[in-house]
C-alpha cells in the first residue's frame, strides 16, 4: 500500500512545544485538528494521545464533553495521554498491571493505519474493559499494529470511570437542560465517535463503515451505545464480548429491581465524603474523590436517566428499539475464574443444594438439573458464567431479530498459555490477545496454535468490520445465529461451527431472569 504521509527522519526534530529528540521515525499528518507528529513503520503509522474532547475538569467536572480544540504547529502524538482517575488492581489480582500516570485530563485517543488520507478503510473502534472503574486505551494488548496490517483503521479510547464518569446527584440533574446526569463515561464515548466521523478520512478511514466494540465493561459500553438514540448514526456494526446490560439498571429518580435510584445513591456518597453541595464535590481533589467513593462501595454503571438510555435495555430490545445494526457477540467458557467465583463455591455437595434451594425456591429443581450438586465448584463457576455473561449475549443475539438485522455467536473454549493453563481454562479477558491477533503477547509465551487462532479469530473480526459478515475465504462457514437456528462458533485451538450452545441452560435463564426483573 502506497503512503503518502510525509515522513521526518531527521535525528533532531523542533516541536511546538518545545524542542525533542526524535528517536524514532516520525510521521507528520494534517488532520481537520491540526498536524499530528506520529510514529513511522514500514506497514502501519501510530498516533497517540490525541485529544477528543475539551478536558473535564473544573466546573467541567460531572458535564457532557465538549469538543476538543484544535492546535496551531504540529503536536507530538508518540505516546499515550494519562489514564483516567482510576485505582489500579491490587498486586495480587491477576488483572494487574504496573500503574500508569492518570488524571482527570484523560479524554485522549490512539489510532493505527496502514492507509493514507483519501482510503476508505473500515474504523474499528475500541473501547477498554474494567469495571467502569480502571483501565484505559494504552494498554498492551490493545495494541492495532497487527488489526491494521489487515487494513482497518484501529481507534482505542478512554472515558471517564467511577464516581467521575457514572455520578448522578439532585444538583446535576437541576443544571442539565436534559434533567439528566450521572453517564459522563458513555457521553464521552459519544464524543469519541463524533471525533471519529469528523476527522477519521485523515488516517485512510471511512466514517461511514465504523464497528464499535469492546471486552467486559467496554461490551456493557458497546450495548448502552446500541441502546442510546444518542449514538444514532455513530457505528455501523457491534463486537461484544462477554458483556451487555439486559438485566435490571438502575434508574435515575426511582427506585427498581437493580437498587435505589442513582439520585439517592449519589446523595449518599456526598454526605459520606462530607460534600454539602455540588460545589464542594467538584473542589475535591480527584483521585481523593474517586478512592473514598469505591470505598464507599460507590456502583458504578450506566444508569435510565431519560436522555442518554431512554428506558430498561430489555425492554427497548424487546420491542426493537435499539440502534438496528449487524451484531458478533460471544462469551468465553470460564469467565469466572479469575474474577473470584469459585471462591463463593460450597464446600460440599449437600451445602451448595442447601443453597440453591434457600436462594431460588420454586426453580431450584430445575437449577440442579442444569447445575448440578455433584461437583460444586464446576457448577458455581457455570452458574456464574451463564448468569454474568452467557444469558446476555445469547438472548441480545435473539434480540436483534426486532431490528431485522443478523447476529452472529461465539463461543471461547480455548485455554492460553501459562502455568495456571488447566485451572483457569478459558478465563474472563482470555480471548483479547486472540481478536487483536496479539497472541505473541500472552503471558505464558505463545504456541503456535495460538498464533493460528489469534490469526484466524482475527479475520472473522476484521472481516466482519469491512463487511458486517465475519466470513470469508479460507475460513470455517459462520452461520448466523437465529431463534429457529441457534448457530455459533467455538474458537477451541481453531474455528469449529455449532449448533444450540449449551441447551436447556437459556430457557432457566430467562425464567431466573424475569423473576429479577419482577
Amino acid at each position: 500500500m502506497n503512503h503518502r504521509f510525509g515522513l521526518q527522519w531527521a535525528a533532531g526534530l523542533m516541536l511546538c512545544c518545545g524542542a525533542a529528540l526524535a528517536t524514532a521515525q516520525t510521521v507528520e499528518l494534517d488532520t481537520p485538528q491540526g498536524k499530528l507528529l506520529g510514529t513511522a513503520s514500514e506497514a502501519v503509522h501510530s498516533f497517540k494521545g490525541i485529544p477528543f474532547a475539551e478536558p473535564p475538569t473544573g466546573e467541567r467536572r460531572w458535564q457532557p464533553p465538549g469538543p476538543a480544540p484544535s492546535w496551531e504547529g504540529g503536536r507530538e502524538a508518540d505516546s499515550f495521554g494519562p489514564n483516567c482517575i482510576q485505582s489500579p488492581y491490587p498486586e495480587n489480582s491477576f488483572f494487574y498491571r504496573p500503574a500508569r500516570i492518570s488524571s482527570e485530563d484523560c479524554l485522549y485517543l490512539n489510532v493505527w493505519t496502514g492507509g493514507e488520507s483519501g482510503d476508505d478503510l473500515p474504523v474499528m473502534v475500541w473501547i477498554h474493559g474494567g469495571a467502569l472503574t480502571r483501565g484505559s486505551g494504552a494498554i498492551d494488548v490493545y495494541d492495532g499494529h497487527r488489526l491494521a496490517e489487515k487494513d482497518v483503521v484501529l481507534v482505542t479510547i478512554n472515558y471517564r470511570l467511577g464516581p467521575l464518569g457514572y455520578f448522578a446527584h439532585p444538583e446535576l440533574i437541576a443544571e442539565s437542560e436534559n434533567f439528566a446526569a450521572g453517564n459522563y463515561g458513555i457521553l464521552d464515548q459519544i464524543q469519541a465517535l463524533n471525533w471519529v466521523q469528523d476527522n477519521i478520512r485523515a488516517f485512510g478511514g471511512d466514517p461511514d463503515n465504523v464497528t464499535i466494540f469492546g471486552e467486559s465493561a467496554g461490551a456493557w459500553s458497546v450495548h448502552l451505545l446500541t441502546a442510546s438514540p444518542l449514538a444514532a448514526g455513530l457505528f455501523d456494526k457491534v463486537i461484544a464480548q462477554s458483556g451487555a446490560r439486559l438485566d435490571p439498571r438502575r434508574e435515575l429518580d426511582r427506585q427498581t429491581a437493580a437498587g435505589p435510584s442513582a439520585a439517592s445513591s449519589g446523595e449518599q456518597l456526598a454526605q459520606a465524603l462530607g460534600a454539602d453541595s455540588l460545589r464542594e464535590l467538584r473542589a475535591m481533589p480527584a483521585q481523593a474523590l474517586h478512592e473514598a467513593a469505591m470505598q464507599a462501595g460507590f456502583n458504578t454503571d450506566g444508569i435510565v436517566d431519560g436522555w442518554v438510555l431512554p428506558e430498561q435495555p430489555y425492554a427497548q430490545f424487546v420491542a426493537g428499539r435499539q440502534n438496528p445494526v449487524p451484531v458478533l457477540l460471544g462469551f468465553n467458557k470460564d469467565e469466572g475464574t479469575t474474577l473470584g467465583a469459585a471462591a463463593n463455591a460450597p464446600d460440599t455437595a449437600q451445602a451448595y443444594e442447601e443453597r440453591i434451594r434457600s436462594q431460588y425456591g420454586s426453580l431450584a429443581e430445575d437449577f440442579l438439573e442444569v447445575y448440578p450438586a455433584d461437583d460444586p465448584r464446576q457448577s458455581t463457576l457455570d452458574a456464574y458464567r451463564d448468569m454474568a455473561f452467557g444469558w446476555n449475549m445469547v438472548t441480545w443475539a435473539n434480540l436483534n431479530r426486532f431490528v431485522d438485522q443478523p447476529a452472529w455467536l461465539y463461543y471461547f473454549s480455548h485455554h492460553p498459555p501459562g502455568p495456571s493453563s488447566d485451572a483457569l481454562g478459558a478465563y474472563h479477558a482470555a480471548e483479547i490477545a486472540y481478536a487483536f491477533n496479539n497472541a505473541h503477547l500472552l503471558q505464558g509465551g505463545a504456541r503456535e496454535v495460538d498464533i493460528e487462532l489469534a490469526d484466524l479469530m482475527s479475520d472473522y473480526w476484521v472481516n466482519f468490520a469491512r463487511n458486517g459478515n465475519p466470513n470469508g475465504d479460507a475460513l470455517p462457514q459462520w452461520e448466523p445465529y437465529t431463534n429457529a437456528e441457534r448457530h455459533y462458533m467455538r474458537f477451541d485451538g481453531g474455528a469449529t461451527p455449532g449448533m444450540d450452545l449449551l441447551p436447556g441452560h437459556w430457557g432457566l435463564m430467562d425464567r431466573i431472569m424475569d423473576r429479577r426483573r419482577q
